[in-house]
């Protein structure tokens, strides 16, 4: 259902160039505010969205309410959401026209990555896309 080759992940974190990151936090214990931190530097443009931050701005982005405000395409949605909640993320990920979603580690909702799946979005459940970097040894991407 979901990708889970390293060489398909690897494939997935090199095409991507936009991510949108849905739950980030503007404290820096939480892991969504160090991940959005290390996908920056590695050379993605990650556009944070919260809507109790909306407006503010988390590592020099400004933070959108819903994935729908974004006015540029994204690529990726990054969901640092529970795995009820990501399915409504998922919904919107799809009428957004990203190209895939990503779902945290510990966040698994295979109804919704099958409707992903099933509009043609590729899924990755269960993961963490820095840690995925880090083990498969990608080198940054280029410059957004």
């Amino acid at each position: 259902m979901s990708l889970t080759q390293a060489d398909d992940i690897a494939a997935l974190l090199n095409e991507t160039r936009s991510i949108a990151l849905v739950g980030i936090s503007d404290k820096p214990e939480r892991p969504s505010y160090s991940v959005m931190r290390d996908l920056q530097r590695h050379g993605y443009r990650v556009f944070p969205v919260n809507p109790q931050l909306s407006g503010q701005e988390v590592h020099g982005e400004y933070v959108w309410a819903s994935l729908a405000d974004i006015d540029q395409p994204i690529d990726m949605v990054d969901i640092f959401r529970n795995s009820e909640a990501a399915g409504s993320v998922v919904d919107e990920a799809i009428a957004l026209g990203a190209h895939s979603v990503w779902m945290q580690l510990a966040v698994v909702n295979p109804e919704a990555a099958a409707r992903a799946e099933d509009a043609g979005l590729k899924v990755v459940m269960d993961r963490c896309p820095m840690i995925e970097i880090r083990r498969l040894g990608l080198k940054p991407v280029a410059k957004h």
